[in-house]
């Protein structure tokens, strides 16, 4: 029996839980006021943002969740006894601008299982793009998901009509790609997400006439990493994602953590919690991109290769490096008030800017913002000072949350 559209909506937009690389930050700012549906700068009702920090709606499915390859890992491999369901391009077309029209979504993420070939997925999903841009103006934020096995002229096609494009790194561990997805190589995956650098560096070149090159992916890359299906380390991780962003210049490396699925194989291991290590490896990563960290610091915080779950990597970081602590507010170097546990990047220019009028007080601390209650081992004002609080054998306890009553049943 044929399944309607509302049902395999529901079984495709499910299916597209598992794709993390959900963000619009970086996109061009279009609306549709001089001809044209949709906007990529609009409010909406989801959880992808503008560049200007609005959120925005986007519809969110798989163009299928058949697939001919067998990772190990994915819900929708081969092997898997799950519901399938396809949508055809005019399908993905029509809900897309049924969505905008009813105020549902500002756009489209649009991810797909791999069915006959990589190239014959590949077109369709740029088919849906191209008719959605060109055949009815859609000037909405798309996020297209791309297959890297298929043609260079596909992917480049994709660029042209999509804001922005992530290819999937997979696993952190190119020995793990080709343990537990075998149909695919971590060279191919790598040679894409160079094409796409190549291509955006390009766009933003002049050609020799001097006018603009067509655009191309304006909201860059990203990629996701499945953590947890391989056994690799939170270190490993975080090495494999410096090397992606100094590589390939992304915007986001997307941490998935990997849990049990239905006829998974008992190879595949599985680190506790998995949403916590999931959410230490995102902290991790912000202290790579925004507070100048690298993979190698933030290592030796970490237990065993893994990042500290009770205490966020900073202040496990700072813990293990007391004696470059405490610190002076009203005398310290940008990067230097950028190790302390409980400033931000917003406290810390915040900081920088007040103390040019005068030094600052802990209470002028508070007024900015800090999070003092982190923040007092660390740092000396006027009017405060940590003593032999940072010197405490105890001091790692205070942060760490207390410990709960296990469950027998």
């Amino acid at each position: 029996m044929k399944r309607s559209l509302q049902d395999r909506l529901a079984i495709l937009s499910d299916a597209a839980k598992y794709d993390a690389s959900c963000a619009s930050s970086g996109g061009e700012k279009r609306d549709s006021r001089k001809g044209g549906i949709g906007s990529s700068g609009g409010s909406g009702i989801c959880h992808a943002y503008t560049p200007d920090g609005r959120c925005v709606s986007l519809l969110k499915i798989l163009m299928t969740n058949f697939c001919i390859f067998d990772c190990a890992y994915c819900i929708n491999r081969v092997s898997s006894n799950v519901e399938r369901a396809r949508f055809s391009v005019d399908e993905v077309v029509t809900l897309t601008l049924e969505f905008y029209r009813r105020n549902f979504v500002e756009g489209l993420f649009l991810s797909s299982g791999v069915i006959r070939s990589p190239d014959q997925t590949m077109a369709d999903m740029v088919r849906i793009v191209r008719t959605l841009r060109e055949g009815h103006q859609f000037k909405g934020y798309v996020h297209l998901k791309t297959i890297p096995d298929a043609a260079p002229e596909l992917i480049e096609e994709a660029g042209r009509w999509a804001d922005r494009l992530s290819i999937n790194i997979e696993l952190p561990l190119d020995a793990s790609v080709r343990r537990l997805a075998p149909e695919k190589r971590p060279e191919t995956i790598r040679t894409a997400m160079a094409q796409v650098r190549l291509a955006r560096e390009a766009a933003r070149e002049r050609t020799h006439t001097g006018r603009k090159a067509p655009r191309f992916a304006p909201a860059g890359q990203s990629t996701q990493m499945i953590v947890g299906a391989d056994g690799a380390d939170d270190v490993a991780i975080l090495n494999a994602s410096s090397r992606l962003y100094s590589g390939y210049r992304l915007k986001r490396v997307y941490y998935s953590a990997f849990s049990p699925i239905p006829d998974a194989s008992a190879a595949l291991p599985l680190v506790e919690p998995p949403l916590l290590r999931e959410h230490r490896l995102y902290q991790a990563d912000w202290l790579i991109r925004f507070y100048g960290f690298s993979a190698g610091e933030i290592a030796t915080g970490a237990l065993a290769g893994h990042l500290d779950l009770h205490v966020d990597p900073k202040l496990a970081w700072a813990l293990q490096h007391r004696a470059e602590f405490p610190l002076d507010v009203n005398r310290a170097a940008r990067d230097r008030l950028l190790r302390v546990p409980g400033f931000g990047v917003r406290t810390v220019d915040r900081i920088l800017e007040a103390r040019r009028h005068g030094p600052l007080r802990f209470a002028d601390l508070v007024r900015i913002g800090a999070s003092m209650r982190k923040a007092r081992p660390f740092i000396d004002l006027p009017d405060w000072s940590p003593g032999r609080l940072i010197d405490d054998a105890r001091l790692r306890a205070r942060f760490a949350p207390p410990p709960e009553q296990l469950r027998l049943l």
